[in-house]
C-alpha cells in the first residue's frame, strides 16, 4: 500500500478503491474516523469554561457592582466586631479600599475612595496593622486609619549601653515572644546579617533606638533590623566589615565609661593611647561585663580573674563588645579626640564629671576625689 493510499484510508480521501478502505481479512469495517471526536471534546470544554465563568461571576458580581455603585454602610450597620487589617507599604486608596472591603469593613471601594478624597487626613494613613470594626461607613474607616494612635504596633525603646541579654528581655516584654526565641535567633549570624569580623557574636550590634515592629514580626526579624541599623552607621562612617568588630568593641567601652557626650572622644583617645604605648587598659567596665554585674567598681578578686574580658590581666582590647553602643559612641571610637591623655576617672558618678590625666601622679590625685565621693555616698560605688 502506498503512502498516498494509507493517507486516504485513515483521513477519508477520495482516491483508491474499496480494498483500500476495508480490512483485507474481510472482517468488520474500521471504527468511526477519530476526527469526528473533536467537536464533542470542544463542546465539553466550552461547557466547563462557561460553568466556571458563571461561578466566578456569582462571586465577583456583587463586588464589581458594589465598586461601581459606591454603596456604603450606615452607622446602624456596624456589627461591633473588630478585625485586624494590614495597610501595605505604598498602598493607594483603591488598594486600601479593596483590602477593607474583603475584610468586611466597608461596603464598597468606590465609597472609600470618595471618602478619602474628601478627607485630607487620608494622606496621613500609615502602613501597618489596624484593629477596625466591620460594617462601618467609609468616612469612618478613613478617619480611623488616619489616626496613628489606632495602629497596632510593637513599640519599644532600647537605651544605649544595654547588654544583649538585657535587650532580649526588653524586646520579649514588648512583643510577647519568649526570651528563648531571641537567644536562638542571636545564634544565626547569617540571618541577622552580622559582619564576618563579629564571629557570630551579636553583642554590640543591637543598635539602641526606638522601634515599631509589626505584630507578627519574629525575633530574627527584630534583631536583624537592629543589626542593620548598626551596620548603616558604620558604613556612613567609612568603617569596612573587616574593621567593624574593633570599632564596636571600642565604642562599647566608650558607651560604658562615658556619661557626657563631650567626654566620649576623650575616652576613646585614652584607649588608643594606652594600646599604642602599650599599656593594659585596666577598665572596671570590662571586668564587670565578665561577671555579669552592673557596678562602678570591682573587687580585687574579680580584677585578678583571667578571662577574655579582664583588661587588668589581659593585653589589648577585650575579645568582644561589652554592650550595645549608640551612634555618638561609635563616632567617638572611629574619630577619637586628639590629646595626650593616658588616664581618666569619673570623680562624680552622679553628674558624670570626669578627669583626664597625662601622668600617673595626676591620675592618683583624681582617684582620691572619686574615693571621697564614694565615702560621701555610701552604697553607690
Amino acid at each position: 500500500m502506498s503512502d498516498q493510499h494509507l493517507s486516504d484510508s485513515i483521513f477519508g480521501g477520495q482516491g483508491g478503491d474499496d480494498a483500500h478502505r476495508r480490512p483485507t481479512g474481510g472482517g468488520a469495517s474500521r471504527p468511526p474516523h477519530r476526527r469526528r471526536r473533536g467537536p464533542v471534546f470542544l463542546l465539553v470544554a466550552l461547557l466547563v469554561l462557561a460553568a466556571a465563568l458563571a461561578a466566578a461571576g456569582l462571586v465577583l458580581k456583587p463586588m464589581v457592582e458594589s465598586f461601581r455603585s459606591g454603596a456604603d454602610y450606615t452607622a446602624a450597620d456596624a456589627t461591633g466586631k473588630k478585625v485586624t487589617v494590614t495597610v501595605q507599604e505604598k498602598a493607594n486608596g483603591t488598594a486600601i479600599g479593596e483590602m477593607l472591603q474583603q475584610a468586611g469593613v466597608i461596603k464598597s471601594v468606590k465609597a472609600f475612595v470618595a471618602a478619602a478624597k474628601d478627607d485630607p487626613r487620608s494622606q496621613a494613613i500609615q502602613p501597618g496593622d489596624y484593629a477596625i470594626a466591620q460594617h462601618i461607613p467609609a468616612k469612618d474607616a478613613v478617619a480611623y486609619l488616619a489616626d496613628p494612635k489606632n495602629r497596632v504596633v510593637k513599640r519599644v525603646t532600647v537605651p544605649e549601653g544595654m547588654r544583649a541579654s538585657e535587650v532580649y528581655a526588653l524586646l520579649s516584654k514588648a512583643s510577647g515572644l519568649p526570651v528563648a526565641d531571641y537567644q536562638k535567633a542571636a545564634k544565626d549570624a547569617a540571618a541577622l546579617g552580622l559582619p564576618a569580623s563579629a564571629k557570630g557574636n551579636v553583642e554590640g550590634y543591637l543598635f539602641p533606638s526606638s522601634y515599631e515592629f509589626k505584630a507578627k514580626s519574629t525575633a530574627t526579624q527584630q534583631l536583624a533590623t537592629m543589626v542593620a541599623k548598626t551596620k548603616d552607621v558604620l558604613t556612613q562612617l567609612g568603617v569596612s566589615d573587616d574593621k567593624a568588630e574593633r570599632a564596636i568593641i571600642v565604642a562599647s567601652i566608650v558607651e560604658s565609661e562615658s556619661r557626657l557626650d563631650a567626654d566620649r572622644g576623650k575616652v576613646a583617645r585614652v584607649l588608643e593611647n594606652r594600646l599604642a604605648a602599650p599599656m593594659r587598659l585596666q577598665l572596671d567596665s570590662t571586668v564587670a561585663y565578665a561577671t555579669g554585674k552592673r557596678v562602678i567598681t570591682t573587687t580585687d578578686a574579680e580584677r585578678a580573674q583571667v578571662n577574655g574580658y579582664n583588661t587588668y590581666t589581659r593585653d589589648g582590647l577585650p575579645v568582644g563588645p561589652i554592650g550595645n553602643p549608640g551612634e555618638a559612641s561609635i563616632k567617638a571610637a572611629v574619630n577619637p579626640t586628639p590629646g595626650p591623655w593616658l588616664y581618666f576617672v569619673t570623680i562624680d558618678p552622679a553628674t558624670g564629671e570626669t578627669v583626664f590625666s597625662e601622668t600617673k601622679a595626676q591620675h592618683d590625685q583624681a582617684v582620691l576625689r572619686f574615693q571621697a565621693w564614694c565615702q560621701a555616698h555610701k552604697g553607690q560605688c
